[in-house]
């Protein structure tokens, strides 16, 4: 008898936990969902409210093996994605960074791959470009300097850099068209 009592109540604890992981699981996924922009509340410029947060510099390889350094772009907005062929969500927002990348032209998208030499090579990275037919540049963070830069320590990842260099917002994770052209708003207005 005290057998059957004591898996009855294993059976109500493991349904009570399998309920609040059910219900937790909902809360949490609730902030997954579409906007998920971060607002940059390092510093601000008090006179105007703007972010005033220099985004930090770093070098990058294009596609020719050239070196390019974000500070090349002072003066443009720029959305800054990190990247990765593994990466299943990386793929999924690719033709939204296309879109928005014919969308508008005076931004400057530098979308980096995280080209760690094992798991990602420029190789790989320039074949799955070509196979999906993007037409935005790719750069390669070779020596994974942008990405250390930035602390990025999940993919995607994406930062939003005004005109004058500095981070307006970021979001870890997958963005939606909707969000992206949010954040580039953010930056361009």
């Amino acid at each position: 008898m005290k057998s059957k009592v004591k898996w009855i109540i294993l059976a109500v604890a493991l349904v009570a936990v399998i309920a609040g992981a059910a219900v937790l699981y909902q809360v949490l996924s609730k902030n997954y969902g579409g906007d998920h922009l971060m607002p940059n509340s390092q510093t601000q410029d008090s006179a105007s409210g703007e972010s005033a947060y220099a985004a930090p510099d770093f070098t990058i390889l294009d596609e020719e093996g050239n070196e390019v350094r974000l500070s090349d772009y002072k003066g443009k907005p720029v959305v800054l994605n990190f990247w990765a062929t593994w990466c299943y969500y990386c793929k999924v927002e690719m033709p939204d960074f296309d879109k928005a990348y014919e969308k508008y032209p005076d931004v400057q998208f530098l979308m980096v791959n995280a080209t760690d030499g094992v798991q990602e090579t420029m190789a790989s990275a320039k074949e799955y470009i070509a196979q999906e037919g993007f037409g935005f540049d790719v750069f390669f963070d070779t020596e994974l300097e942008a990405v250390n830069a930035y602390y990025v320590t999940g993919f995607p990842a994406t930062f939003f850099i005004d005109e004058n260099g500095n981070l307006v917002t970021y979001s870890s994770g997958m963005l939606d068209f909707q969000t992206l052209e949010k954040g580039i708003q953010m930056i361009t207005e």
